[in-house]
């Protein structure tokens, strides 16, 4: 913690960013109202998301961040006083005392945190068709696979049931004899209904998924699914959790990354409930890397995104967007965030003069300052801000130095990971992932159970045609069938209908009707058709 006479440090109302001219201050009951963390590589975001985070985890907010680089990790150890951290301190006013934060460690691959899943049927097929990079014509399939799904009580919870469930919905899939029943025709039916599905479209989908398996999502989509209000836990002292997202892996897969905390940021915003605008945020939401959420984003996940970022203030959750450059988020997003940190831009092309003219403009001026060329002169650590103030207006743009964290900078070892983890309030619940009965096991149920009702008339009407065969049996040369051959096709043919209709009780009297009938007719046809054909 950084104490000083001069200086006040955090209160319950306000968490102390920095100082320039006067304290920047962050307001607790602003905290809602969302933020822009920008600035070039190695300008200090990480450091100034940290010193945030710990404000609110002080103040009893729960934070979520995603770690890219892993340096947030540190947060879990106590502060070292090196030469560079006590100099700011003391150059702001405050003396520095070492602080550490409860952390847990979450990862979607479970290597470095607690695992991290979610069921197909919560992605949904908007979130889902964007993960995948589907075209309009594959995200209408999607959507009434999902649709279908629901219909027929088919839970989707990992990628082989969504697998199974776009096999199923595949118009004539496989070849069958005439005469045999298709145990998903009724599924088949209900996917057509909605509009043409067809097989080239449902194999573009299974290459996708695929693609995303390679990727990791096998391990992201299954059970136990995440409880986001694991999330929502403060610890014995009543400071808030602070819940890292080990990221440098998922980073290599951006579409997943970014999806996934779309996905979480929609679950809490279905979730949660209306309360207004609170003293302070019941959840702080750190996106790092932000722009991979809007690049080449749809209109209809545009529309999705501007919608939860604009109403889950009012749920109480609080959404802090971290990345360099503020063109990077769409203007109907930047508009609906109130909290500032700009850090240093470089100028060196005109697409960077214009990053940087657009950064000056979203600040509120102030006469004392020439925005954009200070936005260009800044030093590591040194930042504009603009926070909410009054009446959640924001205040004029001010150039300070943001103060030092309390807690370490820079990564964890992997022994201390490990020892976060082990006493971790969640060690054993994520850990092994449950196989339940879902989409695939119905599919696979219906195949087999129809499968072995035919193997088991089969076999009894094989044996009769096989007696048939040997009695009448004289092979009719060129491929043509045989009398023999005859009859038995119209033996089974007969017995097969009594079987499948639950007559098996009245198998012996079916088969001595079957077979004078049959018999008599199949004689008729086959001398017949060789008198003819002689």
């Amino acid at each position: 913690m950084v104490t000083s006479d001069n200086v006040k440090d955090d209160t319950p109302e306000k968490i102390l960013v920095g100082k320039g001219e006067q304290p920047a201050w962050l307001t607790l009951a602003y905290g809602n109202r969302h933020g822009l963390v920008t600035g070039a590589t190695g300008t200090g975001k990480t450091v100034s998301l940290q010193v945030m985070a710990e404000g609110f985890a002080r103040a009893g907010v729960p934070v979520f961040a995603a770690d890219i680089k892993g340096d947030l990790s540190g947060i879990s150890e106590p502060g070292e006083a090196k030469d560079f951290i006590v100099k700011r301190a003391v150059d702001l006013g405050l003396t520095f005392q070492p602080d550490q934060f409860s952390t847990v460690f979450w990862d979607v691959f479970g290597e470095q945190g607690h695992p991290v899943r979610a069921t197909i049927t919560e992605m949904g097929p908007l979130l889902l068709s964007r993960m995948l990079d589907l075209n309009d014509v594959q995200e209408g399939v999607l959507n009434v696979a999902f649709r279908v799904a629901d219909d027929n009580g088919l839970a989707l919870i990992d990628m082989k049931d969504l697998r199974a469930l776009l096999d199923a919905i595949v118009p004539d899939a496989g070849k069958r004899a005439e005469g045999d029943e298709d145990p998903l025709a009724p599924i088949r039916k209900a996917a057509q209904a909605f509009g043409n599905v067809t097989r080239a479209t449902v194999g573009t989908i299974q290459r996708q998924l695929l693609v995303l398996e390679n990727q990791g999502g096998t391990r992201f989509f299954g059970e136990p699914a995440l409880s986001l209000k694991d999330f929502m836990r403060t610890d014995r002292d009543g400071r808030g959790v602070i819940n890292i997202l080990v990221a440098d892996r998922l980073m290599q897969s951006p579409r997943l990354y970014a999806t996934f905390l779309l996905w979480m940021l929609s679950e809490l915003f279905e979730e949660l409930p209306e309360v207004g605008d609170l003293p302070k945020p019941k959840l702080v939401f750190f996106f790092d890397e932000a722009h991979l959420l809007f690049t080449d984003a749809p209109k209809a996940l545009m529309d999705k995104i501007e919608q939860v970022v604009r109403l889950i203030r009012s749920k109480g959750v609080g959404v802090y967007f971290v990345t360099q450059n503020p063109i990077d988020v769409p203007d109907r997003v930047l508009g609906q965030l109130g909290n500032r940190v700009q850090h240093a831009l470089r100028a060196f092309t005109p697409r960077d003069q214009k990053a940087v003219a657009a950064a000056a403009q979203t600040f509120r001026p102030n006469p004392k300052l020439d925005t954009a060329a200070v936005i260009t002169e800044l030093g590591k650590g040194e930042a504009l801000v603009s926070f909410l103030e009054g009446n959640g207006t924001p205040a004029v743009v001010e150039r300070i130095v943001v103060r030092p964290p309390s807690a370490r900078i820079g990564p964890v070892t992997a022994e201390e990971r490990k020892a976060i983890m082990d006493a971790s309030p969640f060690k054993g619940k994520y850990d092994t992932a449950i196989d339940a009965e879902s989409a695939y096991e119905i599919l696979q149920k219906r195949l087999a159970r129809t499968a072995a009702e035919g193997e088991s008339s089969g076999g009894i009407v094989g044996e009769i045609g096989h007696i048939a065969a040997t009695i009448f049996g004289t092979n009719v040369k060129r491929g043509r069938l045989s009398t023999g051959q005859l009859i038995a096709r119209n033996v089974t043919r007969s017995v097969t209908d009594k079987v499948v209709g639950g007559m098996a009780a009245d198998l012996g009297k079916s088969v001595g009707g079957s077979i004078g009938g049959s018999i008599g007719r199949a004689l008729v046809r086959g001398a017949l058709g060789g008198l003819l054909r002689r």
